[in-house]
């Protein structure tokens, strides 16, 4: 996609759209690329159906674009399909699926999924406890430990 791409202009307008918290101009731009697969337009439309910007609150909406997103490797939406699950919200909580989207988005080095991901270990949440585990993540997180 070149910058004068249709998809790529409505795609920068959407998410220009979205920085600035005009969520219904979003909606409006991301929807049809989000239906077409495009990750980053399904994580903002997700973001939008999980906390009703720019339209009513869809969790079923939320949980699938944020899904379908996270699985084309988008560490930000892997990162929100780790805490839908963590916290239960648009989906069943499971501190085992967190721990696993979380590691897909730390090991692209998102530092809040590292960060994440080290308490789990720490605390045994979603996965064994491991100490070593959680000290890996937060050094890999920029935390001296």
């Amino acid at each position: 996609m070149s910058d004068n791409d249709p998809l790529s202009m409505e795609l920068s307008s959407g998410i220009a759209a979205f920085e600035g918290k005009n969520f219904a101009k979003a909606a409006q731009a991301l929807s049809r690329l989000a239906e077409d697969g495009n990750a980053e337009a399904q994580y903002r439309m997700a973001i939008m159906a999980q906390n009703g910007l720019g339209m009513t609150v869809n969790q079923l909406m939320a949980f699938k674009y944020m899904k379908a997103a996270a699985e084309a490797g988008l560490a930000l939406a892997q990162h929100g399909l780790g805490f839908m699950y963590l916290e239960g919200e648009c989906a069943d909580q499971n501190g085992a699926k967190a721990a696993e989207w979380f590691k897909l988005a730390a090991q692209q080095g998102l530092a809040g999924s590292q960060t994440t991901l080290a308490m789990m270990y720490e605390q045994g949440q979603g996965v064994e406890q491991d100490l070593e585990e959680a000290q890996r993540w937060y050094r890999a997180a920029g935390f001296e430990t």
